[in-house]
C-alpha cells in the first residue's frame, strides 16, 4: 500500500506544480500560494470527518503547524521558480533535495539504508549536473533554477519529517492544523509586499486546481508513512517532477535538450533505487 499512496502522492504533487506555476505567471506567486492552501484547508476540513480519528494530541497539531509553514515556503519559492525559471531544472532539483535530506534524517535516527539506497544517491550528482548543463541558456538563469529548487526542496523535505511525526490514530487533523497556520501567513505576506490579494481570471481556476490536488497529494502522502517506511514513502513521493515536467512539454511546449532528459532520468532512476532500497 505503500507504494500505491506514495505514487498517487507523485502524480497528484506533480499535477499541483503544474497548475501552481500557471497561475503564478499571470499573479504574485504569494497570492496565488495563499489561495491555493485556503482551497487546501477546505479540501482537508471536507476529508478529515471521512477518515476518522481514535485520539488527537496537542503534538500533532504542533508538527502539523510546523510542518505547514515550512512546506508552504517550499511550495512558494517552487512556484516562482517554475514562473521564472527553468522547470526542468527546478522541480527535479526540489525533488532530489526533499529526498535525500529526509534519507540522511533517518540516518541519523538511527536507520541504515542499504548499498542499493547510497548508489540511488550517488545518481543524484551527476543528475544534477545534467539538469544544469545548457549551452543555450544563460549560466546566470539555470544558476537561479538550481538555488530555487534547492531551497524549495529544503522546505519539502522539512514538511515531509515533520509531518510523518504525527501519530498514526490523528487522522488528517495534522494536515488541517498546517493549512490552517499557512493561509493568514501567506495572506499577512501578500499584503506587506502590496500585491494583489485577488488573482486574475486566468490564474483563479489553475490555483484553485493547484490547491485541491496539493492537498490529495498531502493526504496520500501522510497513508504512505502510516503503512511503510518514511523513506519509501519520500522518495517514491519525489517522483513528482515527471508529471510537472511532462505537463510542460505537452501544454507549454517547454523544450527539453538532450542532457536535461539524461538529468531527468538519472534523478528518476536514483530516487526509484532509494525508494527500493528503503
Amino acid at each position: 500500500m505503500v507504494t500505491l499512496f506514495a505514487s498517487l502522492s507523485a502524480l497528484t504533487y506533480g499535477s499541483a506544480d503544474f497548475y501552481g506555476g500557471l497561475a503564478s505567471r499571470k499573479s504574485s506567486a504569494t497570492a496565488v500560494v495563499a489561495w491555493s492552501q485556503g482551497v487546501g484547508l477546505l479540501t482537508a476540513l471536507l476529508a478529515a470527518p471521512l477518515m476518522g480519528t481514535s485520539f488527537v494530541e496537542a503534538s500533532d497539531i504542533f508538527w502539523g503547524i510546523a510542518a505547514g509553514l515550512v512546506g508552504a515556503s517550499g511550495v512558494g519559492i517552487l512556484y516562482r521558480g517554475l514562473a521564472t525559471g527553468l522547470a526542468s531544472v527546478v522541480s527535479p532539483m526540489a525533488a532530489l533535495t526533499g529526498a535525500v535530506l529526509p534519507v540522511f534524517f533517518g540516518l541519523i535516527t538511527g536507520e541504515r539504508p542499504n548499498l542499493l539506497t547510497w548508489c540511488g544517491i550517488s545518481l543524484a550528482l551527476p543528475a544534477i549536473i545534467l539538469l544544469s548543463a545548457e549551452k543555450e541558456e544563460k549560466k546566470d538563469h539555470v544558476l537561479q533554477s538550481l538555488k530555487m529548487g534547492f531551497l524549495s526542496g529544503i522546505g519539502f523535505s522539512g514538511f515531509f519529517i515533520l509531518i510523518a511525526q504525527s501519530g498514526d490514530n490523528s487522522g488528517l487533523w495534522s494536515l488541517v492544523a498546517a493549512r490552517a497556520a499557512t493561509v493568514p501567513l501567506f495572506l499577512i505576506i501578500t499584503l506587506l509586499r502590496r500585491h494583489p490579494l485577488f488573482l486574475t481570471r486566468g490564474s483563479s481556476i489553475h490555483a484553485v486546481l493547484a490547491g485541491a490536488l496539493d492537498m490529495a497529494a498531502n493526504i496520500f502522502y501522510l497513508l504512505a508513512t502510516r503503512t511503510g517506511f518514511l523513506v519509501t514513502a519520500v522518495v517514491i513521493t519525489a517522483l513528482y517532477p515527471a508529471p510537472t515536467v511532462f505537463l510542460q512539454r505537452m501544454v507549454l511546449q517547454e523544450k527539453l535538450s538532450k542532457s536535461r532528459v539524461y538529468g531527468l532520468i538519472l534523478a528518476i532512476a536514483g530516487a526509484a533505487m532509494i525508494g527500493i532500497g528503503g
